[in-house]
């Protein structure tokens, strides 16, 4: 597997994900941000946080399957939350859990949360996206 994830001595193990990872793979994916679209481009759980993270994160799936990948081989997501406050924590990571056992994941790669004012339309309030490696 390119993708060994680390959660190095000195740095806070935390649940939801590991500190490090170290790619051996050969070539680099990139996963434009994706959010929630179901394949007709029909927005999914319309003011739903946990239903629009859960489609994120599948659609990042579908993208990696496209390209012989999988989850597993995620080396940083990036997730995007519109008009972010820590009591969404909660939903966020519902949509991505549903996702995740949806998809039969295991790896809990690095990620990065960042709040902003707003995404592509209002409608969208998560956008996410991907690095990964294959070999």
């Amino acid at each position: 597997m390119p993708i060994t994830l680390v959660n190095p001595v000195g740095l806070p193990k935390i649940d939801a994900y590991h500190q490090v990872s170290v790619a051996t793979g050969s070539k680099l994916v990139l996963i434009a941000g994706q959010v929630a679209w179901d394949a007709d481009g029909v927005t999914v759980g319309e003011g739903d946080l946990a239903a629009q993270a859960e489609q994120c994160y599948l659609n990042i799936g579908t993208a990696l399957a496209g390209v012989g990948a999988s989850l597993d081989n995620v080396a940083k997501l990036t997730v995007y939350v519109a008009d972010w406050s820590p009591d969404k924590m909660p939903l966020l990571v519902e949509g991505i859990t549903r996702a995740v056992a949806k998809l039969g994941a295991t790896s809990a790669p690095p990620a990065t949360l960042l709040g902003v004012a707003a995404l592509d339309v209002p409608e969208h309030l998560v956008e996410m996206e991907a690095t990964a490696v294959i070999d």
